[in-house]
Parts: C-alpha cells; structure tokens; sequence
C-alpha cells in the first residue's frame, strides 16, 4: 500500500512544522472520488495502533487517508514528554494547514473530515465554522471548512461524568452528512444524549452503535470480538455510508 511520509508547517509559537501519513489505495484497488483527513485523538498520536489500522483499512476500501499531528503532539514527540492538547484556535489553524496539504495531495478532491474523540470533535467545529475557534474565543466568526462529510470515531459529546455540558451547540451549523460511530460503554458519550442532540443536526445524520465497545472501541472478553474485529466493522461501516452518499464536487 503506498505511504507517504509529509510535512507541513504549523503558525505556532514553539514548533514549526508537524508530519502528516498519507495511505492510498494500492494499485489492485480501485480508488474513491472522496479523501479522508484523519485526526488523531486527546492523548494518542497518529501512530497509535487504532489510529494505523483504521488508516490502512480505509486506504485498503479505495479511500486516500491523511493523517497529521496537532502542534502539542509534534512538540510531545521532540521532547519525548506527555503534554496537554493545545486550545481549540491553535488545534482548528494546525487542522486547517493540514487540510490544505491533503487537498494538494489529491488534486482537490471532495474531502471528509474525520477524527478518533477529540480530532472529530475540532472536524465538527471546522466544519461549522465554530466561534470557539477564533483569537480569542469568540471574538469574530471563524471561517469555515468545506467538506464532503464528518466521520466521528467516538464523538465526545461531554466530559466523562458530566453529561450536563453538551458539545453540541453548533450542530445546527451542520449541513453536510455525517456518521457517527459510538460504542454503547462510551463514558464521554451517553447514547441517548447524544440522539437528542442529533435532533438539531442541520444535515442527515447517520448513528451507528457497536455493541459493548468503549470510548477507545475496545470490548470485553464476553462480547466475543476481537479489536480487530471491532476495528474491520468500523471501517466497514464507514465504506457502506460513504458509498450511498449522492455524488459531490469539492469547492
């Protein structure tokens, strides 16, 4: 499968540039007409096991994946430390300079915004053209990204144990399809929150349930699925609705 190893440059004060992972469809695939940007999640980068086999599975179904790294977690690299994500305007600038390499990379073709718990969360924001995403927060509507669709690997919809603050306010902003994949032991998700929230979704929203799967889409032993398995559902749900999506040409 071809991989390309790229970088981009990041408007940051303590680091420059950030890697990205392109995948493509190898040369016995056919190729889809929609790229996915992938973005990595709070605590793991874009190296991390899910994050690679959710990568590779999409790219093996015909999809271009591009993976990239928030400023945090390229300096957490170089200095071979834990550190926390940044604030929402410097994650949503990195995400934006990543979109526009993937865009390069694949001659401007109609892209999903993707991402593991906090990555979709930043898509969503994008894709709304969020005001949490301005300098400072709030002080002048922020630009929008435009999107083929959302692809959310366990939204987080709240904080795990405070289910009274939503992050959903700005899906009425939401026109473009998504799907939302979420486990039923989510504890940054309470499934019929989240269906209440959907409610306000502006687009047509897809909600598909894994069974006994966690925030990290990790299962117990007594639900009798491996993560691999678990792994190949999610990418195989993913291919089924990006398939049914009527035809669409990126702007």
């Amino acid at each position: 499968m071809p991989r390309e190893q790229l970088t981009f440059k990041l408007d940051h004060p303590r680091v420059s540039q950030a890697r990205a992972i392109l995948d493509r469809p190898g040369p016995n695939t056919e190729e889809r007409n929609r790229a996915i940007l992938l973005a990595h999640g709070a605590g793991a980068p874009m190296e991390h096991p899910f994050m690679e086999s959710i990568a590779t599975g999409l790219a093996a179904v015909g999809f271009p994946v591009m993976r990239f790294e928030y400023p945090y977690m390229a300096r957490a690299r170089a200095e071979e430390r834990r550190l926390p994500p940044d604030r929402l305007p410097a994650l949503a600038a990195a995400h934006r300079s990543a979109l526009k390499l993937l865009r390069e990379h694949t001659a401007g073709r109609p892209v999903l915004l993707s991402g593991k718990s906090m990555g979709g969360r930043v898509s969503t924001l994008l894709a709304a053209g969020a005001r949490e995403l301005a300098t400072p927060p709030g002080s002048h509507p922020f630009a929008s990204s435009t999107c083929a669709g959302l692809i959310l690997f366990g939204y987080p919809l709240h904080p795990a144990g405070k289910p009274q603050r939503l992050r959903d306010a700005h899906f009425p902003k939401l026109s473009m399809p998504s799907l939302f994949l979420q486990g039923t032991r989510d504890s940054l998700c309470q499934l019929d929150l989240l269906g209440k929230s959907l409610e306000s979704y502006a687009g047509s929203a897809t909600l598909a349930i894994f069974d006994g799967a966690d925030h990290s889409f990790l299962v117990r032993k007594r639900d009798d699925l491996s993560e691999a398995e678990v792994q190949a559902n999610l990418v195989e749900t993913v291919a089924t609705w990006e398939a049914h999506l009527p035809p669409q040409s990126d702007d």
